[in-house]
């Protein structure tokens, strides 16, 4: 089952959900398409069982790692302390996981920009652990507007998903100074350069309104 799982995981981050048929993942690992029909209705069912079996590993480590870091600040998180936290915990695992978790990075960037179905894979598996987020982040900013948090979280998650597609763009543009596949320097720079964004559009809009 591990075997079907990495093979057709491997496929749909490269094809997404209409580029691969079970016959495709049948023939990766090397068995009769028949075996994968006796444990998988459709495509479907074995494409939302490829997602959901390293999304809850993601959502229980980052839940964790905010309660945490919660706890270890008695409450009283910072808005760059609770990105290190959501961000480096799943950062971690596309750095020490092999290929199997980079290819799942890969498949949640799609999934995430194919709002058919993929928004309701998103909603289910990681509602949870954002809102998890979004309250930290509600304690560090109190004064700042409801939606300026949950925009603020939109250009977050918005970076992560660019950056687990690894489309190897940055690469180009920099002529090789960046790398796509160097989540160690993002992790570096990430949550850093997202707290700054949200510190600046919620001064911003304080300043706004004081002016």
């Amino acid at each position: 089952m591990e075997q079907i799982l990495d093979a057709a995981e491997e496929l749909f981050s490269k094809h997404g959900l209409y580029g691969v048929t079970l016959k495709d993942v049948a023939q990766r690992v090397g068995v009769h398409h028949t075996l994968l029909n006796y444990y998988f209705a459709d495509k479907k069912t074995l494409f939302d069982a490829v997602f959901a079996r390293r999304a809850v590993v993601t959502s229980e480590r980052r839940m964790k790692a905010l309660d945490e870091y919660d706890a270890a600040t008695g409450g009283k998180p910072t808005v760059e302390g609770a990105l290190h936290a959501f961000l480096d915990t799943d950062l971690d695992l596309y750095i020490q996981g092999g290929p199997g978790w980079k290819n799942y990075g890969a498949l949640g960037a799609l999934v995430s920009n194919t709002p058919e179905w993929g928004a309701e894979l998103m909603d289910e598996h990681f509602d949870p652990v954002v809102l998890r987020l979004i309250g930290l982040l509600k304690k560090a900013l109190p004064d700042c507007a409801e939606e300026d948090i949950f925009w603020g979280y939109h250009f977050v998650t918005g970076a992560l998903m660019v950056t687990l597609a690894r489309t190897g763009r940055i690469d180009k543009l920099s002529g090789g100074v960046c790398k796509s596949e160097d989540f160690v320097a993002i992790k570096q720079r990430m949550a850093r350069f997202m707290a700054a964004g949200f510190l600046e559009i919620c001064d911003g809009r304080k300043k706004a309104r004081a002016g």
